[in-house]
């Protein structure tokens, strides 16, 4: 178990870019070979690496977990089909909304999932059919972003500082773990955007301070590299 600090596209938002679950990690193809074999190797997983809709903003666009993927509705045939190879039983989710952004709007873990409460009823059921868990609508901090404000995996989740108590027993009681509050990259309350990780590593912006490092070890039960 380990903690990284990388950028992407000389950024330190690599949840922007990029996102993690318990089987893969889907990032950019642009990103260099040293860092998907960090990557690998501080999480775990193999590495899928290709677009969403043609765009490197992996993880603003798509949401996921172990058992499904939810997608854009302009993601392609081809990008599909990279991650389903990767994957063979993963559910593959084609959402035909004019919302983009589901990895900003879901957050999730294999235990269940909260979504923007703009999501329609009908929207909310096929999310939960791809992810094989229980939705439900929710905020974090008072705001509908709840992939950007938190980072989720099946051992803890970190949350934005401004965390409601009453987000706080949602959260915990939707996703079954236990939820602490920080931030990643020197102060930043986005903790979604700056970082990937499941229950075995996580990868931070490289800008993540030392107590910052020490309060994701702590959250997600991982430990930083010596």
């Amino acid at each position: 178990m380990a903690i990284d600090l990388m950028g992407f596209f000389g950024s330190a938002s690599i949840g922007v870019f990029s996102l993690a679950t318990e089987k893969i990690a889907i990032v950019p193809p642009q990103i260099s070979k040293a860092k998907i074999v960090r990557i690998e190797e501080c999480l775990g997983v193999d590495v899928v690496k290709t677009t969403i809709g043609e765009s490197v903003l992996v993880g603003a666009l798509a949401s996921a977990n172990s058992n499904g993927i939810v997608l854009p509705s302009y993601a392609t045939e081809e990008e599909m089909r990279v991650v389903k190879s990767a994957v063979p039983d993963i559910n593959i989710m084609i959402m035909e909304t004019k919302r983009t952004a589901y990895g900003n709007m879901i957050l999730a873990n294999d235990k269940g999932a909260i979504a923007d409460p703009r999501l329609k009823e009908e929207d909310l059921a096929n999310v939960s059919n791809t992810l094989g868990v229980d939705v439900v609508l929710g905020e974090i901090a008072g705001l509908p972003y709840l992939g950007s404000l938190a980072t989720a995996t099946n051992k803890g989740v970190l949350a934005h500082p401004l965390l409601k108590e009453e987000e706080l027993r949602l959260l915990k009681e939707t996703l079954k773990v236990p939820v602490d509050l920080g931030t990643v990259n020197c102060g930043t309350p986005y903790v979604g955007m700056g970082m990937i990780a499941n229950s075995r590593g996580a990868v931070a912006g490289f800008v993540t301070t030392g107590p910052e490092l020490f309060i994701i070890g702590q959250c997600l039960d991982v430990v930083k590299d010596k």
